[in-house]
């Protein structure tokens, strides 16, 4: 019974050291989130391409979702820095990653948006995320 605990503690212990070696804390999961911010030199655009480029953002961000990368996305409101836009939520492998996706996204390409990446670590389980509801349909 006695050698039984030694390896019990000999498995937890390696379990641990590769967890450490990884950057892995044990019983965590990894996110990154993305802040979306306006930058001071934003190109000023009008109302119909402000709503074209809104579209397409709202397509990439959902094209994101459907490939099982983003968790959830939305936009701030009543915080104290107004160039703080909002935020995006990405299970993926890496910072380079994340930042790579938010790149990509039409707003952040036309200069409206500009992007921060920052890895979050939760315990695992502690958050859970379900399906958004279907796009309207085309022409709405």
């Amino acid at each position: 019974m006695r050698w039984m605990l030694g390896w019990t503690l000999v498995l937890a212990l390696l379990g641990q050291a590769r967890a450490q070696a990884d950057g892995a804390p044990p019983d965590m999961d990894r996110y990154y989130v993305v802040f979306l911010k306006r930058p001071p030199n934003a190109p000023t655009l009008d109302e119909a391409a402000t709503q074209a480029l809104q579209k397409q953002h709202l397509a990439h961000l959902r094209a994101l979702y459907e490939a099982g990368k983003l968790l959830l996305a939305g936009p701030f409101d009543e915080q104290k820095d107004a160039a703080l836009r909002g935020m995006c939520l990405y299970r993926v492998a890496s910072a380079e990653e994340a930042r790579r996706l938010a790149e990509g996204d039409p707003a952040v390409k036309a200069g409206r948006l500009a992007v921060d990446v920052v890895a979050w670590w939760v315990e695992k389980g502690a958050v859970s995320f379900r399906p958004p509801p279907p796009p309207p349909p085309a022409g709405k």
